[in-house]
């Protein structure tokens, strides 16, 4: 027991980074989710965890804010944003809803490299309080998987799934659009922008160069890889992407590319991702 004992611990020292990372990721793949359910193609995940992690940041170092308090901040503040953009972006669809959103992210990386004296500028911000343990991090991934196989089992899933397959013919059938729109983008806010103040409270450290174009087309691949059959496909694909560069180390540099070639690989060959089952419905 005790050599077992000690086997963890040493383990846990040497991946807590990225078992920190897996949970983080997980609530990230269902941020994406939440859009491409519904047959939306937004990329703004990285944009609105970028502004969970400032703000749970800033309210640790600068206001001493509790972190039981944080948390539901930093799900907040992205939250508003996305009710604020939502009006004129969720009109869009496709490509052009995508590369709204990818320049949401940008004009807010811009901003945090500008706004030197609260976010640090390019140098980002540092000696943030390691709070975020694994049972946080993992505890909130369960109730997020749970409450989505909930909902995704309603009526409500049904309408998601709708949509998904033909948004003409749901809002026929009498599917609010605008409604489930908005709110799938203020959900994927929420859960982007937790899992950005989670990763904040766990690594000490944020950049603005976290949050641009290369991360929001790594959040995207989590989903084409596991696919958004159910919630937990894509949680999966996250950790699998995740694991990927320490697998192969040798290899990390090119992270991006063999991003851009799994996400070009499911497009072809795996259109629901490796994890096709959908989830059968309530009613």
């Amino acid at each position: 027991m005790t050599n077992m004992a000690e086997w963890l611990d040493n383990f846990l020292f040497t991946y807590e980074t990225l078992i920190h990372a897996l949970g983080v990721n997980g609530l990230l793949a269902l941020s994406i989710y939440c859009v491409m359910a519904l047959g939306q193609l937004s990329l703004g995940q990285a944009a609105f965890q970028g502004i969970g992690a400032y703000t749970g940041a800033l309210l640790t170092l600068k206001l001493g804010v509790p972190f039981w308090l944080v948390l539901p901040l930093s799900a907040l503040v992205p939250a508003l944003v996305a009710l604020i953009i939502g009006g004129p972006t969720l009109r869009l669809s496709g490509v052009y809803l995508a590369i709204a959103t990818i320049a949401l992210g940008e004009v807010l990386r811009i901003l945090y490299v500008n706004a030197e004296s609260i976010t640090g500028g390019a140098l980002g911000l540092s000696g943030i309080p390691r709070k975020a343990d694994l049972f946080l991090v993992y505890g909130l991934l369960v109730v997020c998987v749970v409450g989505f196989w909930t909902i995704g089992r309603s009526k409500i899933g049904r309408a998601m799934e709708a949509m998904r397959e033909d948004e003409v013919a749901a809002g026929v059938m009498g599917v609010n659009l605008p409604l489930y729109k908005l709110g799938a983008l203020v959900a994927s806010a929420m859960l982007a922008g937790l899992a950005g103040s989670l990763a904040a409270h766990s690594n000490n450290f944020i950049g603005p160069n976290e949050y641009g174009f290369e991360h929001a087309v790594t959040i995207l691949s989590f989903a084409l890889l596991g696919g958004i059959g159910t919630p937990l496909a894509p949680v999966i694909g996250a950790m699998v992407l995740t694991a990927l560069p320490e697998v192969l180390r040798p290899l990390q540099d090119f992270r991006l590319v063999i991003n851009g070639l799994i996400i070009v690989v499911a497009v072809l060959f795996l259109p629901r991702g490796i994890i096709p089952f959908r989830l059968r419905r309530t009613s």
